[in-house]
């Protein structure tokens, strides 16, 4: 085995100008994070504790689109979603339409271990986090201030939006009358700059795990599910890699794009950068993604066909790494 090795991301598709001091506060915290990951991970945690822990630390920051800071649906609210998988045995949890589970990532291993069953979503998922006595709270304590205000450009605009990462000038231009170069599922939006976070690891032993949680799109259709709970999407760990993917949901769906990385290793025998460039560059068509990987040999890898992702990565020979741009 190559030693561990743990990846971190915080969303593919970043506004070109986004503050400086925006970009500072989302790099100290993927280092919070994964200095985190790396205590745990010396001191012998297992992989799949590993992303749930870090998975935990970004949903309760209001910074990303996760948990406390989530995007908010067209009519206020939040409803989040969120993934975990285990390597060895490829059990998997997910969880979809939480509205007051303070840590969706927790509860999605909770399904993952607790129920008999891979997939919980909506009221179902809410009353089996009451059974488990995990912590719930009101909605409004996922709400932010930005979030709001973000909401109602959003419906002003009649478009799709995230949270602050809104070229200068969108407030406009982003208008329904104006011809948008992005499309999604087909469908053109003004703006889309996906905040999904996740966390690949790969401990001392080889195990590969992987985590994903999202608050999903900013004005988005209540009842959306995008790709972040869904295992071989945006989640997919197995004995040869964790890969945790960003970016437009219903493009990854379409790909199997965490899936297809692990599939191309085995079927086609690359390596896991290999891989992940080959999985970005042929996959997507015409969408826009990004997505953090490890090996069972603890190599870390990622990659991205959009302007910038947030994510961070370190490897137990002493390699660490946090950056947004190419």
């Amino acid at each position: 085995m190559g030693g561990w090795a743990i990846a971190v991301h915080g969303g593919a598709g970043v506004d070109p100008n986004l503050p400086l001091h925006r970009q500072e506060e989302a790099k100290q915290l993927l280092t919070r994070c994964l200095n985190l990951g790396i205590s745990a991970l010396n001191s012998n945690l297992p992989a799949i504790d590993v992303v749930e822990l870090i998975v935990r630390e970004l949903e309760t920051d209001p910074l990303f689109n996760s948990g406390r800071g989530s995007a908010l649906t067209e009519k206020g609210t939040v409803e989040m979603e969120a993934s975990i998988m285990d390597g060895p045995k490829r059990r998997c949890g997910a969880v979809s339409g939480l509205t007051t589970v303070k840590n969706p990532i927790s509860l999605a291993r909770l399904v993952m271990e607790k129920s008999p069953h891979s997939y919980l979503a909506f009221s179902g998922a809410e009353d089996f986090a009451r059974q488990q006595g995990v912590e719930v709270v009101d909605n409004e304590y996922f709400i932010t201030p930005e979030n709001v205000g973000m909401l109602k450009l959003a419906k002003e605009a009649n478009a799709i939006l995230f949270d602050y990462r809104i070229p200068n000038g969108c407030e406009t231009t982003c208008g329904a009358n104006v011809e948008s170069p992005l499309h999604m599922n087909g469908l053109p939006i003004s703006v889309y700059a996906p905040e999904t976070v996740g966390c690949v690891v790969v401990d001392r032993e080889g195990r590969c795990a992987a985590a994903t949680s999202t608050g999903g799109l900013m004005n988005k259709m209540a009842g959306r599910i995008g790709d972040s709970p869904l295992i071989g999407s945006g989640t997919y760990a197995c004995d040869l890699c964790g890969v945790s993917c960003t970016g437009e949901g219903e493009a990854i769906i379409r790909a199997t794009l965490a899936r297809e990385v692990a599939a191309v290793m085995e079927y086609k025998g690359l390596g896991l950068q290999e891989a992940v460039d080959f999985c970005i560059k042929t996959r997507l068509d015409d969408g826009k993604a990004g997505l953090i990987a490890v090996s069972k040999n603890g190599e870390v890898a990622y990659g991205f066909n959009c302007n910038g992702m947030f994510r961070g990565c370190a490897t137990e020979n002493g390699f660490m790494e946090v950056g947004i741009w190419e």
